[in-house]
Order: C-alpha cells, then sequence, then structure tokens
C-alpha cells in the first residue's frame, strides 16, 4: 500500500469519527439507551415510503384474493402497534408468496407473507410475530444497521443497479433495476443478535399490552426452533435467513413470560377461522410452487397441468393462471398464453408481473401497442431488466431506434441474463460502447 493511500485511508476514518462525534448519539424510543446514530428520522421515513411498494412487487406482490384476511392482518397490527414506544405510520400487509417470513422496513413499513400465516396456530401468534416486526421499526434497528455501514465503510448502504433480493423466486433475482434501494439490503440482512433480543423482549411488552397473552411468543420460538433443526427450506430461505431462531430466545421468552404472566387472549378459534381459506387452499398453492419448480427445469408440460389443477380448485387466484401462462409461453403457445394473462389481470392488476408477462407474449404476437402499454405499466410498478429489454424490442420493430438503444441500455446494466441479452442487442444495432 502506498504512502498516499495511508494517508487518504487515515483521512477518510478521520473524518467518519469527525461526523460521528458531530452527529452524537440519539436515545433509542424502545429502550431508552443512548446509541450512535448517523442518520434520523427522516432517512427512516424516506426508505421506507420509498422502499415499500418495489418491495412488495418483488416478493410476490399483496395477497388480494381474500380481503377480510388482509383487513384482519392489520387490525391486528395497529393494536400491537398502537402499544408501541414510538409513534409511527405503520403500515401492515400481507404478500402473496409462500415463503415463511415477516419484515420490516423503517418508518414502520411491516410485510408478513401468506406462506407465515398457515404456519401459525393463534392470534396471539401473529401478534408475537407483528409485535417483533414493530419493535424493530420503532428501536430505530435499520437506523443502527445503516450507521455501522457509514463507520465500517465511510458509505452509506446502497443498492446497484441490477438489485438482487433474497425472494425465494428466481424469476425475480437480479432484475429489479432500482439505484440505491436501500431497503432491499436492510431487509436482507440479519439482526445483530442484540437487536433480536430487543425484538422478542419488548415485542412480548407490546403484545401483552394489547391484550394478548404473550406464552404464544414462547410457543412460537419453539416452533421455529423445532423446524430450523428439521431444516425447513421454506423457512431457511425466508423467516430463519433474518430471523434464525435458538434454544436461547426461546428461554428468554421463558424469561420475559415469567414477568409479565401468562395472561391474555390467545384468539386461537377467531385466527383460525381468518386463515380457513388460506389453509383449505395450501395444496392449490403447493401445485402452483411445484409447477414453478418444474417449469424452472424445464418441464412445462408440469407446470401446465399443475396450473390447471390450482386454478379448479381456486379460480379467483391470479398468480395460478400466471403460471399457466408461463407454461404455455415457454411452449411458445403465445396466443393462449396471452389468453391467460388476460384472467390474471382482471383477478389482480397490482402485481408488476402480470403485466410484464403480457407484456412480452405480445411482443412475440406483433402486439406492439399492447406490449407497450403493457411492459410500461410494469416499469411504472417497478423497474426491470426484462421490462426495458423487451420494450428495446417493441420500440426496435416499431422502427424507434433511439428508444430501442436508450431501453437496451438501461437492461444492460444488469449482470443477469436479460442484461446480456441486451447488451448482445446494442452490439448488433452498432450501439454498443
Amino acid at each position: 500500500m502506498t504512502r498516499y493511500s495511508m494517508m487518504t485511508i487515515r483521512r477518510l476514518a478521520a473524518s467518519i469519527f469527525f461526523l460521528a462525534a458531530v452527529t452524537g448519539c440519539a436515545v433509542n424510543p424502545v429502550t431508552g439507551d443512548r446509541e450512535l446514530s448517523l442518520v434520523g428520522e427522516q432517512w427512516e421515513l424516506e426508505v421506507g415510503e420509498a422502499n415499500y411498494a418495489p418491495l412488495r412487487q418483488m416478493q410476490g406482490g399483496d395477497y388480494v384474493t381474500d380481503p377480510q384476511l388482509i383487513a384482519y392482518v392489520q387490525e391486528v397490527g395497529q393494536r400491537v402497534a398502537e402499544k408501541s414506544d414510538r409513534e409511527l405510520p405503520y403500515e401492515f400487509t400481507v404478500l402473496n408468496s409462500s415463503v415463511p417470513n415477516a419484515w420490516a422496513l423503517p418508518g414502520g413499513k411491516i410485510a408478513i407473507n401468506r406462506g407465515l400465516l398457515t404456519e401459525m396456530n393463534s392470534e396471539a401468534e401473529l401478534a408475537a410475530v407483528l409485535g417483533h416486526e414493530v419493535v424493530h421499526a420503532a428501536a430505530r434497528h435499520s437506523a443502527a444497521m445503516q450507521s455501522r455501514q457509514v463507520l465500517m465503510t465511510g458509505a452509506a448502504l446502497a443498492g446497484a443497479v441490477g438489485v438482487g433480493i433474497a425472494t425465494g423466486d428466481e424469476r425475480y433475482a437480479g432484475v429489479a433495476m432500482i439505484g440505491g434501494m436501500v431497503g432491499a439490503q436492510l431487509v436482507s440482512l440479519r439482526y445483530s443478535r442484540d437487536a433480536e433480543r430487543e425484538a422478542d423482549l419488548y415485542g412480548m411488552h407490546y403484545m401483552h399490552r394489547a391484550g394478548y397473552n404473550p406464552e404464544a411468543a414462547v410457543d412460537l420460538q419453539e416452533t421455529f426452533v423445532r423446524m430450523s433443526e428439521g431444516r425447513d427450506a421454506g423457512f431457511a430461505q425466508g423467516l430463519f435467513s433474518s430471523h434464525p431462531p435458538s434454544p436461547e430466545r426461546v428461554e428468554n421468552n421463558k424469561r420475559t413470560l415469567q414477568e409479565l404472566g401468562a395472561e391474555g387472549d390467545y384468539g386461537r378459534e377467531r385466527y383460525q377461522q381468518r386463515i380457513a381459506r388460506i389453509i383449505e387452499l395450501k395444496p392449490a398453492y403447493r401445485l402452483h410452487d411445484e409447477g414453478r419448480q418444474a417449469l424452472a427445469g424445464g418441464d412445462a408440460t408440469q407446470a401446465l397441468e399443475n396450473a390447471r389443477q390450482a386454478i379448479r380448485q381456486e379460480p379467483a387466484e391470479a398468480i395460478f393462471h400466471a403460471l399457466k401462462g408461463d407454461a404455455l409461453a415457454s411452449r411458445s403457445q403465445f396466443a393462449d398464453a396471452e389468453s391467460a394473462y388476460n384472467q390474471a389481470l382482471r383477478r389482480d392488476s397490482s402485481w408488476f408481473y402480470h403485466h410484464l408477462r403480457r407484456g412480452m407474449v405480445r411482443e412475440e404476437l406483433n402486439n406492439l401497442d399492447g406490449a407497450r402499454q403493457d411492459l410500461n405499466r410494469s416499469l411504472e410498478l417497478i423497474p426491470t431488466a426484462e421490462g426495458h429489454f423487451y420494450l428495446g424490442n417493441v420500440e426496435r420493430k416499431a422502427g424507434n431506434r433511439s428508444r430501442a438503444i436508450e431501453h437496451y441500455r438501461t437492461a444492460a446494466q444488469s449482470d443477469s441474463q436479460t442484461g446480456r441479452a441486451a447488451r448482445q442487442a446494442l452490439e448488433d444495432m452498432g450501439a454498443a460502447g
């Protein structure tokens, strides 16, 4: 290392620690402890607001098939959040993913997957999960991670173009064209052990204040430990990756339970009534997920059969029709695939994927106006490399060279198969470099 580079590093380090000293400490709103913080509440609110919708898009989209279930989860979430030590614009949503997971963004933006709801047994367990996530937001745990990142590297967390997000679904990995998507990194990082202890402890306090029996939090952690020992694949790629369970956490929860007392509402019957539909449909969602795996492995025939079986069980679920469309498109049956995507969009037009896929097959069918409309709508919901690449194809076919090059160049920034295809298209057009 040269003398000049050593001087540069020393100056950078001095600047970082000067910034830390000037910024000073902030009080953790939950624990009351003074902690180093290099970002303020405005950063939390802005990051949460900017990232909540795109992250939901990248992780299966909002679950829309059962609006009463969504309203129920939001009701329980707000009931717990009202007892938190910090006022924030808390929001709760259910994502249409079988991966058992839940996460919180700064500023109180919280999501729980359909797949986790089916693994719990009572409203009190739901309150325990949501209370845990409320604490992560209220105690500024994401802000703490951001501050540590600044001190360690001299730079804030920032997502590169072509952000990869831990979704458990290879369709989305590496295709999001979101520069500086801090939230994607924050929900993928593992919280510190201290942060997890705080979220467990104060989450139990919050649910107890809200009238729930905190014993459910012990039951839940014991269940998670058993599942982790069994190496449950779904949990390994979901909740366990960022919230690893352990016997220590179970024992900590038991001590907190002794302090609080095993009193309060469990709400088992009420919870089972509310989730009855998604429990009934677990076989259909399993067919869908296995169909996705079959399609990824090149077996479009099996994927199509799974999609048809799932649709027979629940015609109102859009993702079943989308799987059918994907299977047909992989067999170059583009007109039939378009019809399947039409069915998906009639049931859920809020998810980018349905617009993207119909736009892709419409481009194949040379319906350029329809493809352009679909692909632009998908990009409005979340910018993706595929959206830009296929819009490049549309504009190229339409003779709009400059627009085609612009879309290809955007897609080419992605380190993915689509990005490589876009770079090849630019070479073919003599526009590389």
